[in-house]
């Protein structure tokens, strides 16, 4: 469960470098029912805040690294954004952009990679949490992280964010799922989970990655509103027993995300 009081480690924002704002604006507008408007009054085309009924939920911003490709980065709540640096360095990992700060009080951010490669950022609060809404259709409802070497994976971010960690068999025998919890806290807050996927299945470059997993009343219909303004479909929809009906979807510049009815709802 991902919820809005934030503890260490857990996901409290969500980002998406688009090469057009734009056009990402109007696609996710069109399939999750978002509102959207220029961050801090400026101009449309640079960052630009995502709300639901009037609570913001993530945000889309020009691409800003060099050969990035368009892609969800996902930020975990951190009280020390400077000290998660240094620990991300010392596991191996690297720091793409040493902390910084964001407006006059909002916070401070810093942007790391894992040492398999998986990009992905942490949050400093000072006046702004994060998102105002999660764990409901329209919002995130889960983080997903497809990694090379999952036992690798595994030691990085515990070390790093304190996680504590859970295997489960995929059905099948398909492998293990891990399932990811903030530390101190009970089985209701886990947030995510890790899976070991080959690098020929990782698209460009075989790189792991992280993608966000939102909620749906309906998996189909959001597919076919992804569909037809200009998304794709990777996989699915199918169902799985214990979590729900869902589909892998790429938005028109080719970034992942998940849509999920969870089983409860169905």
């Amino acid at each position: 469960m991902i919820t809005t009081d934030f503890a260490p480690g857990s996901p409290c924002w969500l980002d998406l470098g688009a090469p057009d704002v734009e056009v990402a604006t109007a696609f996710y507008r069109a399939v999750f029912g978002w509102q959207s408007e220029p961050h801090g009054g400026r101009d449309a085309g640079g960052y630009t805040l995502f709300r639901l009924d009037g609570k913001a939920v993530g945000a889309v911003g020009p691409l800003t690294e060099d050969g990035a490709r368009s892609a969800w980065t996902l930020f975990f709540h951190t009280p020390d954004a400077d000290a998660a640096a240094q620990a991300v360095e010392r596991a191996g990992g690297a720091v793409r952009v040493a902390p910084v700060r964001v407006g006059s009080d909002d916070g401070r951010f810093a942007q790391l990679t894992d040492p398999q490669g998986a990009e992905f950022a942490v949050w400093e609060p000072a006046g702004y949490p994060g998102f105002e809404a999660a764990d409901v259709p329209g919002t995130l409802v889960w983080t997903e992280l497809y990694t090379t070497d999952p036992a690798a994976a595994q030691t990085f971010y515990t070390s790093v964010l304190g996680w504590s960690t859970q295997d489960m068999p995929l059905p099948g025998g398909g492998g293990t799922y891990t399932l990811l919890t903030p530390a101190g806290c009970s089985e209701e807050r886990m947030h995510g989970g890790l899976m070991g996927v080959p690098a020929d299945l990782l698209g460009p470059g075989g790189k792991p990655y992280w993608h966000p997993v939102f909620a749906s009343r309906d998996c189909d219909a959001t597919v076919g509103l992804t569909t037809g303004n200009g998304g794709t479909l990777s996989m699915g929809p199918e169902t799985v027993e214990g979590v729900g009906r869902l589909a892998v979807c790429n938005d028109p510049s080719g970034a992942e995300f998940v849509v999920l009815a969870p089983e409860g709802q169905l």
